[in-house]
């Protein structure tokens, strides 16, 4: 496969061009007038979602306080 097509030779190839990019993981330069415009790369899995219930194991009814004793306060 090419590493670098012209915009109409990629609107032509467009679906045959990304199944490429995903099998082969190689990139493709599309170029206009000769210079490069967009980069097709193939996309990365999206990482796992991770799930956070159970993550806080200390709730602070003040969680602003700095635990100092201010003034202001009293």
């Amino acid at each position: 496969m090419k590493t670098k097509m012209s915009a109409g030779e990629f609107k032509n190839k467009c679906l045959r061009v990304m199944d490429e990019v995903r099998e082969s993981g190689q990139e493709v330069v599309v170029t206009k007038r000769g210079k490069p415009v967009v980069r097709i790369v193939p996309a990365r899995d999206s990482e796992p979602e991770v799930d956070l219930a159970g993550a806080i194991t200390h709730e602070d009814p003040d969680i602003f306080s700095t635990g100092e004793d201010w003034e202001a306060d009293r």
